[in-house]
């Protein structure tokens, strides 16, 4: 044991190695928790055990089945957890990005300036959640980072607005046409609404959750994007980010998490 010790040498390179491999490990960890893919992951998981654990001198035509399954590994993952490789590198590409760092750059050295002009531009969309939250009126407002045109535009009416509060209230009034699927915030317009939204797989979700959060949880997964849920039946509003949720949030706390991400 302890020349097995002696023999390990511990470098900066050695240190930053097993740091990336841990934080790798840690963000596949957060994009399969709760989801379906976790128990895919198990399932193959298994049968690789299997693999090693059959004997195939006395069970061939089972050994000689995990034996295939097991040559064309690489495929059946790349196939089975496309979406969760597309998040993975989704994700890689949000933190290398050279405009959140320049964001970041600005928030530290403008920061009085920064928060002035964000206060001017999330006002008219927090004025609008008190309304809807007080009549309410249920609501889905995504904030997208990037506005992926094919993403959204596939299933959305195109609007290129400028915000304003009436104008969400009225696209969010249940005699409008436009009030069903979700409003999508870009560029400082809103970009469309209408929006037919992927729904998470997360399965360890309050049950009170509809199509509305569900939605607004999905497609924060999907995208470098966050969501507001105004809870039709309650008036709640709820606040997701990154595949996870904030429930029952007050409208200070909305402020605060606007002006960070918005």
């Amino acid at each position: 044991m302890h020349s097995f010790l002696s023999s390990l040498k511990i470098t900066p390179f050695a240190i930053l190695d097993i740091l990336l491999l841990a934080t790798i490990i840690y963000q596949l960890y957060n994009l399969l928790r709760g989801t379906i893919a976790a128990n895919i992951f198990i399932g193959l998981a298994f049968i690789y055990l299997l693999y090693f654990i059959v004997p195939e001198t006395k069970m061939p035509l089972l050994a000689g089945i995990l034996k295939k399954v097991v040559d064309v590994g690489i495929i059946v993952v790349i196939i089975v957890f496309q979406q969760e490789i597309r998040k993975f590198l989704l994700l890689v590409g949000k933190n290398a990005s050279l405009q959140r760092n320049k964001a970041w750059w600005q928030y530290f050295f403008g920061k009085k300036e920064v928060e002035k002009n964000n206060y001017a531009r999330i006002k008219p969309i927090i004025d609008a959640c008190k309304s809807l939250k007080q009549t309410k009126t249920g609501a889905l407002i995504v904030f997208a980072k990037y506005y992926d045109e094919q993403f959204y535009q596939n299933s959305c009416e195109v609007m290129e607005a400028r915000i304003s509060k009436r104008l969400l209230e009225s696209i969010f009034q249940k005699t409008s046409p436009l009030h069903d699927g979700a409003v999508v915030i870009a560029e400082n317009k809103i970009k469309s609404a209408s929006c037919i939204l992927p729904l998470t797989e997360k399965t360890d979700l309050p049950a009170q959750f509809g199509l509305r959060h569900r939605a607004g949880i999905g497609v924060t997964e999907a995208n470098e994007a966050t969501a507001i849920i105004i809870s039709e039946e309650t008036g709640e509003l709820s606040y997701a980010k990154q595949g996870r949720v904030k429930m029952n949030i007050s409208f200070a706390e909305l402020e605060k998490l606007l002006n960070k991400d918005f």
